[in-house]
């Protein structure tokens, strides 16, 4: 994916308050900096990744895994793919594969941002510069367990588990 791109979606994204307004504007210096790999897994010092906060069709549900790496149940997400065309698109791309689930609906511009360090799968410490976007199932929508998670769960959006408070600040964005 081009960095070009990646900054044009983070540019055209209005945060709703100034943490989320800093953080933009920090991914947006980060991209200038790194034209060439900012997106890239194999960027040490960091890079940008794709997530996607999954809401059932009534949006009383959000679909989470319990990350095998991370072992705690997050959203779902991952790297940027050489062959996705934006953020938005690997947003979309990790949510599909992840869930199992086809004609997700995905948000136009991003819902959240967030800055977390991690060992990723190049086994180096490095950090995630993650972009969030809403995604909403069809109705009736039955999710199937990938490789890439030891478990799915659809969690009620007001009984979130307790571990991690990252999913309960995109469920608050959401509302």
């Amino acid at each position: 994916m081009a960095t070009a791109t990646a900054a044009r979606e983070l540019g055209a994204w209005t945060p709703r308050d100034p943490g989320q307004r800093a953080l933009q504007h920090a991914l947006l210096a980060f991209l200038d900096a790194r034209p060439d790999d900012a997106c890239d897994r194999s960027c040490v010092p960091g890079h940008l990744t794709a997530s996607a906060l999954l809401l059932d069709a009534g949006g009383d549900h959000t679909l989470l895994t319990l990350h095998p790496r991370v072992g705690r149940w997050i959203q779902l997400g991952g790297h940027c793919e050489p062959g996705d065309d934006s953020l938005r698109a690997a947003a979309l791309r990790e949510a599909t594969e992840e869930s199992g689930i086809d004609g997700l609906e995905i948000d136009e511009h991003p819902l959240h941002v967030d800055v977390h360090p991690v060992t990723c799968s190049l086994g180096v410490p490095t950090r995630h510069l993650d972009v969030r976007y809403l995604v909403r199932a069809p109705a009736g929508a039955t999710p199937r367990i990938s490789e890439e998670s030891l478990d799915l769960r659809w969690w009620p959006v007001d009984a979130l588990p307790a571990d991690d408070d990252t999913v309960a600040t995109m469920v608050a964005a959401a509302r």
